[in-house]
């Protein structure tokens, strides 16, 4: 018998979609049916791209700014980031220091794919963005995954650990150290968090970073969500430790500072020789991010930043609408987080309940945030994301990128639904 022809690559077969846009596909597609879903689900602000950008994308079409563009990016946006990267971190770099790719995940994907090799092994503190892991296998490298209470396991995409609440979600010095070996090529830092809105605060930042100096290792600090800060400010780790700069490659962007997803711009600043790699990868492969979109980052980067404060405030409002109102559902456990839009509540307690995980079908803890998410899809009609995806078990990712009226609609559904869970 001859055997079945093969396809896809090992990669290809390997690949799943991302959850977040899978679960908000999903809810697009139960509204397009007439059904009455709200998803908070996906990371993406709710505002309109502010005027002054969307005007700078049509003087660019309409000027026939139209053309390819240096496949690293436009000289005036990457003077325009370094700038802002001076004003916002006092971090100086040169235009050759920057890379523009489309959108943040485009140049945190190939910073991995020029740092990393077979046999690489990349550290990722837990909860990790969902395709931070996914990325190193792409590039050949071991995702190891680094939970604040001390467990260290390789990444396994059908198995999440759940630490004990006293943890937290704060990485400490002391287990960062017991996770970097020899074979650590690279970290990676994400503050604030997707998915916990977690911010470091510089005195946590100066010593994660005293312990990275000890080590060879690069380090990817992921900074997408630094306007959106609502208790204090995030400080950059290369800002915080100068003796960081040469191993440390910082990844920012338009998507969530000016409502900008879809215009697909984000930038990496690092090491020139690491940008030049960047920039020659993206040479061979995506060519220049769009001609148009990068205008409009330029306009955004440059133009006025109330837009970016009026956001962030009603962000603020938004954070605290959820978390008050997480607090009044029983079963859950809400921390407050500092930043970014997500809230990333604890339902162990549910998940303790031998009568809640028969109504689910669960036999144990593995697999129960799936299950309580597409039970919550099911009854309640709001989309949430399993906390499984970002490596911990028995939490769930709420996005409140969304109105406050919808949220509130949100709130009093999962209440609901949750309590009559919880009475059988």
């Amino acid at each position: 018998m001859e055997s079945a022809e093969k396809v896809l690559s090992r990669m290809a077969a390997e690949l799943r979609p991302s959850p977040t846009l899978a679960i908000d596909a999903k809810a697009k597609a139960l509204k397009a049916q007439g059904i009455d879903v709200i998803s908070l689900s996906v990371g993406e602000p709710d505002f309109d791209t502010p005027v002054h950008i969307k005007e700078a994308a049509v003087a660019a079409i309409q000027g026939g700014f139209t053309k390819y563009t240096p496949a690293s990016g436009i000289p005036d946006l990457k003077a325009a980031v370094a700038a802002h990267f001076k004003a916002t971190q006092g971090l100086e770099f040169e235009q050759g220091q920057v890379v523009i790719g489309c959108g943040a995940k485009h140049v945190i994907a190939n910073a991995i794919a020029v740092l990393v090799d077979e046999g690489d092994e990349v550290l990722i503190p837990a909860p990790f963005w969902v395709s931070y892991p996914v990325m190193v296998r792409l590039a050949g490298g071991t995702p190891k995954i680094i939970y604040p209470d001390g467990e260290i396991r390789v990444w396994d995409p059908d198995s999440a650990h759940l630490p004990p609440p006293s943890a937290g979600f704060r990485l400490k010095p002391e287990v960062l150290a017991k996770g970097l070996t020899a074979k650590t090529r690279l970290v990676i830092m994400n503050s604030p968090s997707n998915p916990t809105g977690e911010v470091y605060a510089e005195d946590e930042v100066k010593a994660l970073a005293n312990t990275l100096k000890g080590h060879s290792t690069y380090i990817i600090s992921d900074e997408i969500y630094d306007a959106l800060v609502y208790d204090g400010r995030a400080r950059s780790l290369s800002a915080v430790e100068p003796a960081l700069r040469e191993r440390t490659i910082v990844i920012n962007g338009v998507s969530k500072a000016y409502a900008m997803t879809g215009w697909r711009i984000g930038w990496a600043a690092g090491p020139r020789k690491i940008i030049d790699a960047i920039g020659n990868l993206q040479s061979q492969t995506t060519s220049n991010p769009t001609s148009i979109a990068q205008k409009a980052a330029l306009a955004a980067l440059t133009g006025p930043q109330d837009c970016v404060e009026q956001m962030r405030k009603e962000f603020a409002m938004r954070r605290d609408i959820m978390v008050e109102g997480m607090k009044g559902i029983p079963g859950i456990v809400c921390a407050r987080p500092g930043g970014a839009f997500y809230v990333f509540p604890d339902v162990r307690h549910m998940a303790d309940s031998h009568s809640v995980r028969a109504r689910l079908k669960v036999a144990g803890v593995h697999g129960f945030s799936q299950a309580l998410c597409s039970y919550l899809l099911d009854e309640a009609k709001v989309a949430c994301v399993p906390g499984a995806e970002f490596g911990y078990e028995c939490h769930l990712r709420f996005s409140y990128a969304a109105s406050r009226d919808t949220l509130a609609k949100a709130l009093d559904r999962v209440g609901a639904a949750l309590a009559s869970l919880q009475k059988g």
